[in-house]
């Protein structure tokens, strides 16, 4: 996948394919110490009524549609 496949303007022309008519806005940004997640949740007003995704950023900068996996406990050895 591309880096730029993987941006937040990416993915919100590709999931929500705003216009100068019908505009998609960030309706909400999430990023506190206490939530193991940063997410932004954008807004696009469709045909149908609007449409709103949260877009969830990854530990390598991306951002998906989808929550990073939880970090686990690990053991290893020497």
């Amino acid at each position: 996948m591309k880096t730029g496949e993987k941006s937040l303007r990416f993915l919100v022309e590709k999931w929500l394919a705003p216009s100068a008519a019908m505009p998609a806005r960030v309706t909400q940004f999430i990023h506190t110490r206490g939530n193991p997640w940063r997410y932004v949740c954008v807004e696009a007003a469709q045909p149908a009524g609007v449409l709103a995704i949260f877009f969830f950023r990854h530990d390598d900068g991306s951002w998906c549609v989808f929550p990073p996996a939880t970090k686990r406990p690990a053991m290893g050895a020497y």
